[in-house]
């Protein structure tokens, strides 16, 4: 029994122990933490620690781990070697493009953080519509001859993609060769899982969950680590790309379906060199899950119909050293002479990408943002309203996509020179934490079928003006600030 003065507390041995601990915390977080982090990211994660030492650290032990395994970046090196001594003999399409110097600057850049070439010859279509891009993706599966690479994000079974499934289930018995990636967490979190799996391990299709958490397994990272990508290649002659998972437009979600939400998206289907150096990047997290080098399917196309598109590949994630989509996103936008168009379903800049943006539009550059109207992630789409003050009052112009729809596609044209598209929001997430890619296509005509494609989103949304914004209540600008703060925890 403690003495009546203690009665009901813990004994004073302990409190000591908790303070000594408590202050050792601080001491170290605070010449640990800010170590290889943006400050803002540093400062978010030390204000945690020092309100609530013992839970700010083991939040931090759990999440605050932004790069991948030693193993994985070591592969990825490799790759990246091997890919380099493989392109020496392709044309310097950088040194050779006709067009602007800082879209050869660009693609110097994107070949020293990424290893992938510029290379031209290719054709590009755009594919806006959701059930579109499913069709095309399943039509090309049935006429595969030789292999088919899916990896997606989110994968599931349900009525929009059952025949693109049956199609690789049916590839894959007449002995075509079917590698389907998909992430872990991301479709282990959508209705239907079991039944995916359950379907895959019934078939001839060889499969892998990226970045699996299987702790049993000893499979345990950073549980917000993801791989975001989506890619599919046919054959080493066709591949598609862009913002769009493999399942229904409502992501099997009742709620979503009867609000009427559904997910907006834009795919290409891209053929030329660039198929194969999107297989470069396919065949490297297929490495990094199973040891299975593919090589022998690094070919470029031996017969590629002629293109007039100018295209190199980005991929970008933890695996590298650099954040290869941020920089490329602030070299483009900085080069920028006279519109830029973006169009983003999580827009959470960092401070580097907001004064690129703000600064385009501060110099005369036309701005144009495109963001769903409401999200469909609360913390998300509270701290991307947080920005839309700075970006009026800099003379950017927002769209907000009509709801109950979410925008989702992930693309922006810069003059008459560019466009870019792939998997990458423009968020910290995306440019830190997970495995993306884009692809930088060149040249006006591209650009235009992108613009094209902005048009219509112009056409149904509706322009956010300054003098509305400013006015709007004290408790929504209240929980976007506190919103916006949560976004730098990294």
């Amino acid at each position: 029994m403690w003495p009546v003065s203690l009665a009901g507390t813990a004994p004073t041995w302990i409190v000591v122990v908790l303070s000594i601990a408590d202050l050792v915390i601080r001491v170290l977080a605070v010449g640990i933490i800010p170590g290889n982090r943006r400050p803002t990211t540093a400062m978010a994660w030390l204000l945690g620690i020092f309100f609530v030492p013992f839970v700010g650290l083991a939040l931090f032990l759990l999440f605050g781990n932004f790069k991948l395994s030693s193993r994985r970046r070591q592969q990825q090196e490799i790759v990246n070697t091997r890919v380099r001594a493989g392109i020496s003999s392709l044309a310097d399409v950088e040194s050779d493009y006709p067009g602007p110097e800082w879209v050869k600057s660009a693609g110097e850049l994107n070949r020293r953080l990424g290893s992938l070439p510029m290379v031209d010859g290719n054709s590009v279509d755009l594919i806006p519509g959701y059930p579109d891009s499913i069709f095309a993706m399943t039509e090309a599966v049935r006429k595969a001859k030789k292999f088919v690479n899916a990896e997606f994000y989110i994968m599931s079974t349900d009525h929009i993609t059952d025949e693109l499934l049956t199609a690789m289930e049916e590839a894959a018995e007449r002995g075509v060769e079917v590698r389907v990636l998909f992430d872990h967490i991301g479709t282990l979190r959508v209705t239907g899982y079991r039944n995916l799996l359950r379907r895959l391990r019934a078939s001839k299709i060889q499969w892998k969950r990226m970045l699996p958490l299987l702790p049993i397994h000893g499979q345990w990272r950073r549980p917000d680590l993801r791989n975001h990508r989506k890619i599919m290649v046919v054959d080493g002659e066709l591949a598609f790309t862009g913002s769009q998972n493999l399942i229904e437009p409502s992501y099997n979600n009742p709620k979503h379906r009867k609000a009427g939400r559904e997910w907006v998206e834009l795919m290409a289907r891209l053929r030329g060199p660039i198929v194969t150096t999107l297989n470069v990047v396919f065949a490297t997290d297929w490495l990094s899950e199973t040891d299975e080098n593919l090589e022998h399917q690094l070919q470029l196309p031996a017969n590629p119909e002629p293109g007039n598109v100018t295209a190199q590949v980005v991929p970008s994630g933890p695996g590298f050293i650099t954040e290869n989509n941020l920089r490329l996103f602030n070299t483009l936008i900085y080069s920028a002479q006279h519109r830029i168009s973006i169009c983003s379903p999580y827009f959470v800049p960092d401070d580097s990408l907001l004064y690129a943006i703000t600064t385009a539009a501060q110099r005369g550059v036309d701005v144009e943002l495109f963001v769903s109207e409401k999200g469909d992630q609360f913390l998300v789409h509270h701290a991307q309203r947080s920005y839309y003050e700075a970006l009026l009052e800099a003379g950017v112009r927002i769209y907000l996509y009509k709801a109950p729809y979410v925008l989702h596609a992930k693309h922006f044209t810069i003059d008459d020179e560019v466009a870019v598209l792939g998997s990458s929001n423009m968020d910290m997430r995306s440019f830190s934490l997970n495995l993306e890619v884009s692809v930088m296509l060149l040249g006006e005509d591209i650009v235009n079928d992108m613009r094209a494609v902005e048009n219509t989103y112009r056409d149904i949304s509706q322009e956010l003006l300054l003098e509305d914004w400013v006015n709007r209540p004290l408790a929504a600008r209240y929980i976007d600030n506190v919103a916006r703060l949560t976004a730098t925890v990294q």
